[in-house]
Parts: structure tokens; C-alpha cells; sequence
């Protein structure tokens, strides 16, 4: 068995939601995260800066001789995880919007797809759209993971306010949470919208993915216990404690 470390990086500490899912699928793994918060956000850059930005903390993850990757972040997924699952031995798990499940949901609505800008402008997503998207609409919200990345819940309450005040609600059957920052935002959500309205978002899908994975190649730790590491590109002293804290608040979220 296998007790090397598993990378999971995102443009910052939204992907601490999907670090928390991981764990849980996979309590015995030694996971090291990284959130790259000195280049914040992802979602609004060319998918050029991107990958050049993905290609930094890849090599700097590489250095931990990880075992294999999780692209804990729709944008980057979809700008990057082509490029380097044709470049690396090692398996490299993405993100996608959860939009598969909200369709099955469908009762006749509509199913909203909050992302980046740039994650609804990737290719990537337009192929999902194709699959799974007949009844979904996009809807960009810039500005609005950078509230997550600072703890403004009163600034993210009022987006979310904005946000949905442009829909009839008993038209709606799903919201789709295309941005792992989205999902500490998910309690918040959950109380402005209709009981019946379906959240999905897809950490819960990503864990169960790594774990076929490792399992098919061989690659689970037989450690009794996993742990993990933490590291930012930003200032550690101001971000670490908040990866911490978002952290203990992933392990919360069903």
C-alpha cells in the first residue's frame, strides 16, 4: 500500500470544503493541500494565466512526491485538467458542477448554475451543458468567492439576496454550487430558498471518485490514521487560521 501524500489545490480556501469531504471518504490518507490565495482569484483570468498558475503549484506539490492530484476547483479543472492528465503519470482527479444530479431532480423548472465567469465560459462546462444542461442556466457571480475568501458574511448574504430576487423560486427546482468556495455559502442557500429546491454541489462526488481510483490502482494507504498538511502561497499567518477554521466547518457540511 501506498503512503505517499495526495495533493488537492484551489485558487484559495474553497477547496478546503472539498479537503473535508476527502478525509471523510478517505480518513486513512495523508492529504496536502494548497491554496494558491497570493494569485485569487481563478475564476476571472484567461484560462492562459491559469494553467500557468496551476503549472507552479503543480511542480511545488510535486516536490512532496504526491501519488496523485485533486483539482479542487471547477475554473482550474476546466482550464487545466486536460493539460495535465496528458502530462502526468500520476492520477489527476477535477471538479465539475454537480449538474447531473439537479437534472435528475428536474420536475419541470429551472436549475441555476452559479460558477465563475470563467468556469461558464470553459469548454469543459459547455460539454456538460450539452449532457446534462437542458433545463439549467448559468449564473455568473463574479464577486462573489472572494466574500467567502474574506469571511464577509453580511457582504455574501446580500449578493445572495440580489442573486435570487431575479427568479420566480417556485420556478426553480435546483441550484448547482459550480464553485467550491460556493459550498460554505451552502447553510446560507439553504435557508433563502424553498425546502423542495435541490443543493447539490460535487465534493461529495469528487471523494468517491479519488477512492475508486486509489482503489483500482493500488494506491490506498494502509496507514491507521491519515492527516493533514496545509500551506498557501498568501501570508500563512493570516490564511492558515482561516483554512483551519473553513476546515472544521467542511467537516459540518453534509
Amino acid at each position: 500500500m501506498d503512503t505517499r501524500p495526495i495533493g488537492v489545490f484551489d485558487s484559495g480556501v474553497g477547496g478546503i470544503g472539498t479537503l473535508a469531504a476527502l478525509t471523510k471518504e478517505l480518513p486513512n490518507e495523508h492529504f496536502l493541500y494548497f491554496g494558491d490565495t497570493l494569485h485569487s482569484p481563478y475564476g476571472t483570468k484567461t484560462t492562459e494565466e491559469v494553467q500557468l498558475l496551476v503549472r507552479d503549484v503543480v511542480a511545488h506539490m510535486e516536490q512532496s512526491q504526491i501519488k496523485a492530484l485533486v483539482i479542487a476547483c471547477n475554473t482550474a479543472t476546466g482550464a487545466a485538467a486536460a493539460m495535465l492528465r496528458a502530462e502526468k503519470t500520476y492520477p489527476v482527479i477535477g471538479m465539475e458542477p454537480a449538474l447531473k444530479p439537479a437534472e435528475e431532480h428536474w420536475q419541470g423548472g429551472r436549475i441555476l448554475v452559479m460558477a465563475t465567469p470563467l468556469t461558464l465560459r470553459q469548454e469543459k462546462f459547455f460539454s456538460l451543458m450539452e449532457r446534462f444542461g437542458a433545463h439549467a442556466v448559468p449564473l455568473p457571480c463574479p464577486g462573489l468567492m472572494e466574500l467567502v475568501e474574506q469571511e464577509d458574511d453580511i457582504g455574501a448574504q446580500k449578493y445572495l439576496e440580489d442573486l435570487f430576487s431575479g427568479w420566480q423560486l417556485d420556478k426553480v427546482d435546483a441550484v448547482v454550487l459550480g464553485c467550491t468556495h460556493y459550498v460554505f455559502l451552502k447553510p446560507m442557500i439553504r435557508q433563502m430558498l424553498p425546502e423542495r429546491i435541490l443543493i447539490t454541489d460535487g465534493n461529495a462526488g469528487t471523494a468517491r471518485q479519488l477512492k475508486r481510483v486509489l482503489t483500482d490502482k493500488e494506491l490506498l494507504s494502509d496507514s491507521l490514521t491519515g492527516y493533514v498538511e496545509m500551506e498557501t502561497s498568501g501570508d500563512p499567518d493570516i490564511v492558515l487560521p482561516v483554512m483551519h477554521k473553513l476546515f472544521v466547518k467542511g467537516l459540518e457540511i453534509e
